[in-house]
């Protein structure tokens, strides 16, 4: 039987700097072609259990709390975000989000989903 495949990684931000003005979490300096700003309410899905062939995702929680249900074959998890927290989500690997407050984040993909033929790197099937 093989090893069980990492379905996202924990990151850190690229750098973080703080003085009396406030702060600024550079998260990535390079690698991601698409940036997208979303707004959530509580009580809310986004994704529906779909999963990405040629993208890597990288989501950054700025306020707010998901529930992050993520499957890849037999194996199936479920996690917690919250704000401040970074986390990529590993292409091929399905994944669902729940809202549990109303949430902002930050989504990066490093190809971008529209593909040059017209078609979109989304997929819901198995």
């Amino acid at each position: 039987m093989s090893e069980k495949e990492p379905l996202f990684s924990v990151k850190e931000p690229d750098f973080s700097f703080s003085d009396d003005r406030g702060t600024i979490h550079q998260l990535v300096h390079d690698g991601y072609k698409q940036v997208n700003v979303v707004f959530t309410k509580k009580g809310k899905r986004r994704g529906r259990f779909h999963y990405h062939k040629e993208n890597e995702e990288l989501f950054y929680i700025v306020q707010g709390q998901i529930k992050v249900t993520l499957t890849l074959g037999e194996q199936k998890e479920t996690h917690l975000f919250g704000a401040g927290e970074l986390f990529q989500i590993h292409k091929g690997v399905r994944h669902d989000f729940e809202f549990l407050e109303d949430t902002l984040l930050v989504g990066l993909y490093d190809r971008g989903v529209e593909l040059p033929d017209g078609g979109k790197d989304l997929y819901t099937d198995e």
